[in-house]
């Protein structure tokens, strides 16, 4: 029987690791840069730990290009084992300082506790002495101060098998992974039961990067579904933007944490795929270019290998990672990268049209929503807008862009947006959604016709699909994901104050789309494994071992059904190779998806 999900490391969730804890996690490292009009950045001051060199490093790291144009920024960014967080001040000045004075505090802390090693919990302090210091570089004994309260006694090189993977200069390490449950261990919770271990502390961050994911999800509108299936494939994906940075950095973390693998599944074991999750690097310049490339060589390498070895995984590793660049040079370095994400310019909030990004997958080649993803958006922000008045109809609307959006949706599922509470994000969406394809149009024609103007039976199937993942979502939702078991206190159950129910709605929703997915192919492979296993007995000879190459075994089949319970759009091209390439990555199978027929009176229309 298939079981093709690795055990994978356990995902340490930075925004539930130590909540109000009264101590801030130790520095490696502590730095101010300033802008010096021959020199460039400069580092003026800098204390770390032995073994840990910034200079060189941080002023190209900390810093990327464009920040001259804006006041301040947050930045995130990663070098070697260690998450870095920079806090940016630019304030007026003379003639001869080129009528700017431009300086960063920045900190950076071993990569052993999550993603982001809790570095954000620094972020307030690093901004105030960034603020002080804008004023005198010179009174830097707030810096020495600083540091003798918070550098770490000693710094481990080796990372708990119960942290995330991190780089390790060019090129990700693994970690070893956990020990495999004995193969009769059978995944014990169902679908619903995508829960998040969270400590017993109530008060999150307001710097922490979660808090953007509303703001993400708003961005993107029904786009973030295909970037979450690119993650969920462990792509490599590059986020163009302007400066300020702190947002797509968020938007960064964010993505990692969606397209993570929940808890649920990750007692099941797989065939090929990597156990590494998508790997944050945040911030990247054309410094690291040389570190992407040096990456490139060692999975095509490691690529070649596994074919060269005859192990059944001729795809390349999932070493994918994400990371957003104002450096536009990167975009045109397209052998680097798999999916380009390009996020418009800010603009005034007087404008009557919505921009949204771009994506692009092959590069030059523009991706777009699928039409079912365009039915989930509505449905998910229908559900968020009920519990978040921000998220609730304005009051001025662009009327005739409305209409068109409702005839779009209407043309798609056959009910109208108008009723719909929350609408901003239903404008001028006919740009990035995948149009209706001539056998879907017919299709839900005669499909009109036959029934009497009822709505389809896939519709009906996908209300069921969706109606799954909001399960429980709205009123139990913070009694039944915060109990821990272990926990020593009496009162195990306690609410999340600061992490708003829109939030976790989100996460827990992404996170059972995935369970939906990978379960339904773990089923699809179970079924013709069975098979499989009969022709092996009629077949002695044959050979169909996991080790046997991957062009050689039989491909599974997966039905037109299968799409849909998976919650993938069965008319879109995109779905049907979304799934072959993660049967490919998960199962390490070709796959063999059903395409939908029209046909009347026995000859095929379509």
């Amino acid at each position: 029987m298939a079981k093709f999900l690795k055990r994978q490391v356990p995902m340490n969730f930075d925004l539930f690791s130590n909540f109000n804890t009264t101590e801030l996690p130790p520095l490696s490292a502590l730095f101010l840069i300033y802008f010096d009009n021959k020199a460039g950045y400069s580092i003026g001051w800098k204390r770390s730990l032995p073994g840990v060199e910034i200079e060189g490093i941080v002023e190209f790291k900390s810093l990327p290009s464009g920040l001259h144009s804006v006041k301040q920024d947050l930045i995130y960014f990663v070098h070697d084992n260690h998450v870095g967080l920079s806090a940016f001040v630019n304030v007026p000045a003379a003639e001869e300082s080129r009528n700017a004075c431009m300086i960063a505090v920045g900190v950076m802390l071993p990569q052993t506790e999550g993603k982001l090693g809790r570095c954000w919990e620094h972020a307030e302090e690093i901004k105030t002495m960034a603020r002080t210091l804008i004023n005198d570089t010179s009174l830097t004994k707030v810096l020495q101060e600083y540091w003798n309260t918070h550098k770490a006694s000693n710094l481990s090189i080796g990372i708990s098998e119960s942290h995330l993977a991190s780089l390790n200069g060019f090129g990700f390490k693994s970690l070893p992974s956990t020990p495999r449950q004995p193969k009769c261990h059978k995944r014990a919770r169902s679908l619903s039961d995508a829960e998040i271990s969270k400590p017993n502390s109530s008060a999150l961050s307001s710097h922490h990067p979660i808090k953007s994911i509303v703001k993400l999800i708003e961005t993107f509108g029904p786009l973030i579904f295909p970037i979450y299936r690119a993650a969920l494939l462990r792509k490599k994906i590059l986020i163009t933007t302007h400066a300020p940075v702190h947002e797509a950095c968020n938007f960064v973390y964010d993505i990692s944490i969606l397209s993570s693998i929940p808890l649920t599944i990750r007692n099941l074991e797989e065939y090929n795929v990597s156990n590494e999750p998508l790997q944050p690097l945040f911030s990247i310049g054309v410094h690291d270019i040389g570190f992407l490339e040096e990456d490139l060589r060692n999975s095509n390498k490691s690529s070649n290998t596994s074919e060269s070895n005859n192990s059944g995984d001729k795809n390349p590793h999932a070493r994918g990672w994400i990371a957003c660049t104002t450096d536009s040079i990167l975009a045109m370095k397209n052998n680097l990268y798999d999916v380009l994400v390009k996020i418009p310019p800010t603009y005034s909030k007087d404008d009557t049209k919505k921009n949204w990004p771009r994506l692009e997958s092959p590069p030059g080649v523009e991706l777009r929503a699928t039409r079912r993803d365009f039915r989930r958006y509505k449905s998910l922000m229908s559900k968020l807008s009920l519990h978040n008045s921000s998220l609730r109809k304005p009051n001025h609307v662009n009327l005739d862009t409305s209409l068109e959006t409702e005839s779009l949706f209407k043309s798609s599922s056959g009910t109208s947006v108008s009723d719909n509470t929350y609408l901003p994000h239903l404008l001028d969406i006919e740009n990035i959604i995948e149009p209706m394809t001539w056998s879907e149009l017919l299709h839900s024609s005669l499909t009109w016709i036959t029934d009497g103007g009822e709505q389809r039976s896939s519709l009906c199937s996908e209300s069921e699909s969706e109606s799954s993942l909001f399960s429980g979502l709205s009123f139990s939702l913070t009694s039944r994901l915060l109990y821990r078991p272990n926990n020593d206190s009496e009162d195990r159950i306690r609410c999340l104050d600061e992490l708003d129910k829109p939030e976790m709605t989100i996460i827990t929703y992404f996170h059972r789309l995935t369970t939906q997915i990978l379960t339904t192919l773990e089923k699809v492979t179970e079924t013709n494994e069975s098979e499989d296993d009969i022709d092996d007995e009629n077949n002695p000879l044959q050979c169909n071992s996991l080790d046997s190459d991957y062009e050689s075994r039989a491909p599974i089949f997966v039905s037109s059904s299968d799409v849909v319970n998976m919650g993938l759009d069965i008319w879109s091209n995109s779905d049907y190779q979304f799934i072959q390439n993660l049967a490919r990555l998960y199962t390490g199978r070709r796959s063999l998806v059903e395409e939908l027929k029209l046909e009347m009176c026995g000859v095929r229309i379509c």
